[in-house]
C-alpha cells in the first residue's frame, strides 16, 4: 500500500477535505480503496475512535482511468522484474539473472552502483571501492541522504575572554547581568551581537551591549541610552537591525498598570546608527502617524531588500480610569494588527486589523523570507475575558499581495508532530536551508500531581512542509532548574535567541527561569547552540570505514598476523574515536583474530554457489547503497516479503 496522508481531524461536527498524495514518479495512479488507520483521540483515554463517513473525490473518465491503468500495469511489471533481478543477485544466481536482464532490458540500478556491486560482491577489490565512493561524494551523490538526516543539537555555554591575567574581573563591567524581557539582534557581517534593555526582576533596563563573536567580548556601548537621546528604560519591546545600513530599530514597551498616564502611553520609535553610535528618535507618537499605538510583546520583522519593517501583534497598552479595586486583568484586552513601516519615506501603513480570520496575539513569533518575500507567523496567546487561549497555528502573509495561507490552523490532533503551544516560543530563519527553527521555551505539564518543566527545539522544512523535534529537555521542580544550569540551558520564558545565518549558530542568553521559590530571579547565562548533520567528508569516511572492516574480517580468516598489522594500520586511520559505539565495535574487532573458524556455524556454506563472504559483502553493498538517492539504487522491498502465510 501507498501513504496518501498522515493528519488529523477537528475536535467538531464540520465537514474536512483532505488532499492525497496521487502520485508516483510524475504520473497518477489509479484507487479504488483507501484504509484509515486512527493514531490518536481527542478527549481522554476512555474515548473510542471513530468515523462518521468518508467520501472519496477524483477523476473517473474512462479515458483518464485506462491511461493510468496502462501506466500502473507497466510500472509494476517493471518494479516485479527488478525484484526478481535483485534477488537473483543476492542468492548469486548469475545465469537467472543474466537471462532475465537480458530478455527484458530492465536495469536493476544506476550503472555507476553496478559498478560498485562488481568491485565489491564480484572482484572483492576493496580499494576500487573506497576510489568509487569517494568519486561518488564528490559528485554530491550523498546530498540528499545527508538532508533527511536528523540535527544533532551542541549547546555550548559561552564565557567572555577575560581582559587581565588574574582572570578575575567585575562581570556588572564587562558583561550584561541577569535579566528577562531584553531583545537582541545580530549583524552577521560583523559577528556581533547587540543586546539592550530588559528586566531584572526589580526594574527595567537601559543599557546597551555588543558581543564581538570573534574576540568573545562584550562592551558596554551605553550604561543609559536615556541620556544619550536614546529610548528610557523599558522591556518587552522588539528590536531589529539592518545589517546593509547598520541600523537599529526599537519599538514598544511595557509599562506597569499603576504607572501609566495619559502623557507617557506614546509610542516613541528610536533608530540607532551603529557606525556613528547615535540615537534618533524617529517619531515620539507610531499611533498618531497611522502605525500602531504602544504595544508590548509584539513582533518586529525586517524587509533588508526594501527597507520595510513589519509590525504585527502585541497587546495595546491603555490608560482606564479606575477604582482601587479593579485589576488590570479587569480590563478588556486589545491587541495590534498588522503595520508596514517604510523607512526611506518614514510612512506607516495598516496592512491588517486583528480579526477572527488574522488573530493578533502576543508571544507569538513572526519571521520574514526573503526569497519567497513570506511572513511566517507562529503560535502565542490571547487573553480574553480573563482567560487565556495559547495558540498553536501556523500561517504565512504574503506582504505583496496580502494573501493568506494557513499551513495549520492549530484546531487538528496532530499527535506530537507539530511544536505545542508554549510559554514562549523564539524562532529564526535559514532562506538558503529552508528552515525555520523554534526554541519553545518554558512550558509547565501537570503529570501525576507534580510540575514537570519543560523545553524543546523543532526545526521546520519549508519545502516539505514537515516539523521534526531534535531537542527536548524536561524535569521535575526547580531544584532541577539550579542543578542542570551549567549543563544546558534549564527551561525559561523571556530569553533572546539570535542566528547566525553565515555561520549556522545560534545564540541565547538570560530569560526568566521561573524558579518558585525565587521570583525575582533572573538569568544571565549565554550558549551558544550548532545543529550539525553528517557532511559528505564524514560520510565518505564512514563508508570507507565499513569497507575496511569487512576487508578486515575477511583476511583475518586466513592470515591473522596480516589482519592485526591491517587493523592497527589501515583501520585504525578510519576510527572516530569520540564516536562511543564506533571505538567500541572497533575495539571488540581484534576478537575475530582469536576466533575458531569451526566454532562459527554461520562459515558453513549455505548454498552451493554462494559462500558466507559472498553474503556479508552483499550486506557491506546494501548497507552502500542506502546512503545513494533512491532513484539510483535497485528497490528497496525484498521479493520474498511478498510471501505470506495463508
Amino acid at each position: 500500500m501507498v501513504e496518501l496522508l498522515e493528519s488529523g481531524l477537528k475536535n467538531n461536527h464540520l465537514p474536512e477535505v483532505f488532499p492525497l498524495r496521487d502520485e508516483i514518479d510524475g504520473n497518477h495512479f489509479p484507487c479504488r480503496f483507501i484504509k484509515v488507520v486512527p493514531i490518536q483521540s481527542w478527549g481522554s483515554s476512555n474515548f473510542n475512535f471513530s468515523i462518521w463517513y468518508i467520501e472519496l473525490h477524483g477523476r473517473d473518465e474512462p479515458h483518464i482511468v485506462r491511461s493510468c491503468m496502462n501506466w500502473y500495469n507497466t510500472y509494476r511489471e517493471k518494479e516485479a522484474i527488478r525484484l526478481c533481478l535483485k534477488h537473483f543477485r543476492q542468492h548469486h544466481y548469475v545465469e537467472a539473472y543474466d537471462a532475465l536482464q537480458k530478455k527484458t532490458k530492465v536495469l536493476l540500478e544506476h550503472p555507476a552502483l553496478t559498478e560498485l556491486h562488481n568491485e565489491l560482491v564480484l572482484k572483492g577489490d576493496f580499494d576500487a571501492c573506497e576510489r568509487l565512493v569517494e568519486r561518488a561524494g564528490q559528485e554530491g551523490l550523498f546530498t540528499h541522504y545527508i538532508s533527511q538526516q536528523q540535527y544533532k543539537p551542541k549547546w555550548a555555554m559561552i564565557e567572555p575572554a577575560t581582559t587581565n591575567g588574574n582572570n578575575l574581573y567585575d562581570f556588572t563591567e564587562t558583561r550584561p547581568g541577569m535579566r528577562g524581557g531584553h531583545q537582541m539582534c545580530i549583524d552577521p557581517y560583523t559577528e556581533t551581537i547587540y543586546l539592550y534593555g530588559g528586566y531584572d526582576g526589580i526594574q527595567d533596563l537601559a543599557d546597551m551591549w555588543a558581543y564581538n563573536v570573534a574576540s568573545q567580548q562584550w562592551t558596554c556601548l551605553s550604561k543609559n541610552t536615556e541620556i544619550e537621546g536614546g529610548p528610557s528604560a523599558r522591556s518587552c519591546h522588539r528590536m531589529c537591525l539592518d545589517p546593509e545600513r547598520k541600523q537599529i530599530f526599537i519599538l514598544g514597551r511595557y509599562i506597569d498598570s499603576a504607572s501609566r498616564t495619559l502623557e507617557n502611553l506614546n509610542s516613541e520609535f528610536y533608530m540607532y546608527d551603529i557606525e556613528a553610535a547615535k540615537w534618533t528618535l524617529i517619531t515620539e507618537d507610531t499611533g498618531a502617524m497611522g502605525g500602531p499605538k504602544l504595544i508590548f510583546d509584539h513582533q518586529l520583522a525586517i524587509d533588508t531588500e526594501r527597507q520595510t519593517i513589519y509590525v504585527f501583534g502585541g497587546k495595546v497598552l491603555t490608560y482606564v480610569s479606575r477604582s482601587p479595586s479593579e485589576t488590570e486583568r479587569s480590563v478588556e484586552s486589545k491587541f495590534s494588527g498588522l503595520y508596514s513601516y517604510h523607512i526611506p519615506t518614514n510612512t506607516w501603513t495598516k496592512l491588517k486589523e486583528d480579526c477572527r480570520d488574522f488573530k493578533s496575539r502576543t508571544g507569538h513569533s513572526m519571521l520574514f523570507n526573503s526569497k519567497t518575500r513570506l511572513l511566517y507567523i507562529f503560535a502565542g496567546q490571547r487573553e480574553q475575558h480573563r482567560t487565556t487561549d495559547y495558540l498553536s497555528d501556523f500561517f504565512t502573509y504574503r506582504v505583496d499581495t496580502g494573501e493568506v495561507n494557513v499551513i495549520l490552523d492549530g484546531t487538528k490532533k496532530e499527535g506530537g508532530q507539530v511544536p505545542a503551544s508554549g510559554h514562549t516560543q523564539r524562532a529564526t530563519i535559514d532562506t538558503e536551508l529552508n528552515e525555520i527553527h523554534v526554541l519553545l521555551g518554558l512550558k509547565r505539564e501537570k503529570e501525576k500531581n507534580s510540575s514537570v518543566r519543560s523545553a524543546s527545539f523543532w526545526v521546520y522544512d519549508i519545502m516539505k512542509n514537515k516539523w521534526s523535534c531534535i531537542y527536548k529537555i524536561e524535569g521535575s521542580g526547580d531544584h532541577y532548574a539550579i542543578k542542570q544550569q551549567q549543563v544546558e540551558p534549564v527551561p525559561r520564558y523571556a530569553h533572546q535567541l539570535v542566528y547566525d545565518g553565515v555561520k549556522k549558530v545560534h545564540y541565547l542568553f538570560g530569560g526568566n527561569p521561573d524558579i518558585q521559590s525565587h521570583p525575582r530571579m533572573r538569568l544571565d547565562d549565554f550558549w551558544s547552540l550548532q545543529l550539525s548533520r553528517p557532511s559528505y567528508e564524514q560520510l565518505v569516511r564512514r563508508c570507507k570505514y565499513l569497507i575496511r572492516k569487512n576487508c578486515f574480517q575477511e583476511v583475518a580468516l586466513t592470515d591473522p598476523i596480516a589482519g592485526l598489522r591491517y587493523l592497527q594500520t589501515d583501520l585504525a586511520e578510519l576510527v572516530d574515536h569520540k564516536d562511543v559505539e564506533e571505538a567500541k565495535e572497533f575495539q571488540l574487532l581484534a576478537s575475530t583474530l582469536f576466533k575458531d573458524s569451526g566454532d562459527d556455524e554461520d562459515t558453513e556454506m549455505t548454498d552451493t554457489d554462494m559462500t558466507q563472504q559472498y553474503i556479508y559483502r552483499t550486506q557491506l553493498f546494501d548497507t552502500l547503497v542506502s546512503f545513494f538517492p533512491e532513484d539510483m539504487t535497485q528497490p528497496r522491498g525484498n521479493l520474498v516479503d511478498l510471501i505470506s502465510l495463508s
